[in-house]
């Protein structure tokens, strides 16, 4: 991923399109690259590229909910069994000790 970002610096900077770049380098998805020849060619690429950062932090922070989500439900029965454990772990010699008399 570094290496790929180095080049397009290395390209933009021989005077080649930010969206050839982009394009060639076959990382992002078109509609990044369609965002960077738009924000190219009106002249307001920061723009463009912010919103593509918009884009992506609200798709990770979607991820996270989701996974967190699922998460949730499997950690409560972890903990579910571990607490059921400890509690049948100090009753048990209880009962052996009432089944003894």
């Amino acid at each position: 991923f570094e290496k790929a970002i180095l080049k397009m610096k290395d390209e933009a900077a021989t005077g080649q399109r930010l969206t050839t770049s982009i394009e060639t380098s076959g990382l992002f998805s078109n509609m990044v690259v369609q965002m960077v020849s738009i924000g190219e060619e009106s002249g307001s690429i920061d723009d463009m590229l912010a919103k593509v950062a918009d884009y992506y932090e609200e798709e990770v922070d979607n991820a996270v909910d989701a996974m967190t989500s699922l998460m949730e439900p499997m950690i409560m029965a972890f903990l579910g069994v571990v607490i059921g454990g400890l509690v049948v772990g100090m009753y048990l010699p209880i009962f052996k000790m009432g089944d003894a008399f």
